[in-house]
């Protein structure tokens, strides 16, 4: 068979010139294009772990407001927060901290 016969085989609507620019097109696009379909995807997946970050933090930061609004409703919670977190005491008092000790 010649190279004649084989093209005079393939479908005419495969041989078209709109055909074949588009489908150079499509190859262009999905692989070789600086957003390319992989690109995309790494792109899309970053988007969904950026939004669930986001949301974790929005309520992060709403636990902290609440958080915040309590120790400054109360001056005894805000006592007992700054000397449970930061450790802090009184003019006169002494502090033990006892440190759990790693097995090992």
């Amino acid at each position: 068979m010649r190279i004649g016969e084989l093209f005079e085989r393939v479908p005419r609507w495969l041989r078209s010139f709109y055909f074949l620019t588009g489908l150079a097109f499509l190859v262009w696009m999905f692989l070789f294009d600086a957003n390319d379909l992989v690109r995309q995807y790494d792109m899309y997946a970053k988007l969904q772990e950026l939004e669930g970050d986001r949301e974790y933090y929005l309520r992060e930061i709403e636990k902290v407001k609440k958080d915040r609004a309590e120790l400054l409703s109360s001056p005894e919670l805000l006592e007992k927060f700054a000397r449970e977190k930061y450790i802090m005491k009184r003019p006169g008092e002494d502090v033990f901290v006892l440190v759990p000790q790693d097995k090992e």
